[in-house]
């Protein structure tokens, strides 16, 4: 399905002639405005499929590209740059070099799930934006984002403890992603605690920060989780390719070893 939006159409691609005459007739300036036909030479005609095998984006062949997500996204309606619908359209498309071009907001999705409500198809928009945020970062196209770098200090501690201290949560997150842990909104919110919550409650807080409780007999569903976990990340490199590319960088490795050996 073609894309028609006119902000969806790069700045370089469009060609203007300040003075242009065709049949005797003066075409300059803005009704000379042409947009340049582009060669697709990034096609992945994998890639649906890639974003399909990760959590969220299961629903991504359902889209009919009504743009339902897209006008009732949060974030578009502070930037228009933000738009579920095209990233969808270019997936399905396999055009994954023009994807990239918006690696640094895709991950920006807030999670209200406005799109998901609106969407007529099921498709699941916020989780296929959080699928293709993953997939940019297990390709390796852009760091960490916040979301995920918070994510993994809560999972963390999840199997470690079995419990969610909240304090721990955030300083472990403010470490991992470069944060200073003196922030005034959690200055404030820890005063704010102090003045208002019970005495044995603000004492219980402190005590867990030091002493780290544990649910009584959480290990075996410790190791429950973390198989599950260990598996569900094997099927994500599978439908990635990321194990074959692992295999053929081992490969290139052991065939360099050996051609330096022979010399």
């Amino acid at each position: 399905m073609p894309i028609h939006e006119k902000s969806l159409i790069r700045p370089e691609n469009l060609q203007t002639h300040d003075e242009l005459v065709l049949d005797g007739v003066d075409v300059s300036g803005h009704w000379s405005t042409f947009i340049q036909s582009r060669v697709v030479t990034d096609y992945n005609e994998a890639l649906e499929d890639e974003i399909a095998g990760l959590p969220g984006g299961e629903y991504i062949h359902r889209c009919w590209q009504c743009g339902s997500c897209t006008n009732s996204c949060t974030v578009n309606a502070i930037n228009p740059d933000f738009n579920p619908r095209f990233w969808i359209y270019l997936i399905r498309m396999g055009m994954e070099d023009e994807l990239l071009r918006d690696k640094d907001i895709i991950w920006q999705c807030v999670s209200c799930n406005k799109c998901t409500y609106a969407c007529p198809r099921d498709v699941v928009p916020e989780g296929v934006m959080k699928a293709t945020a993953h997939w940019l970062e297990l390709k390796g196209h852009r760091p960490k984002s916040p979301s995920i770098l918070f994510d993994e200090v809560f999972s963390e501690q999840v199997f470690a403890t079995g419990k969610i201290e909240e304090g721990r949560t955030l300083r472990g997150f403010f470490k991992r992603s470069g944060q200073p842990l003196m922030q005034d909104w959690l200055v404030e919110m820890v005063k704010r605690m102090i003045r208002h919550l019970p005495l044995k409650l603000l004492t219980a807080m402190g005590l867990a920060n030091l002493v780290r409780p544990r649910t009584r007999g959480w290990g075996p569903a410790r190791a429950a989780i973390e198989e599950y976990v260990h598996e569900q990340e094997a099927k994500q490199r599978q439908a990635l390719g990321l194990d074959e590319l692992v295999k053929a960088a081992e490969r290139n490795v052991t065939a360099r070893n050996i051609a330096d050996a022979a010399e």
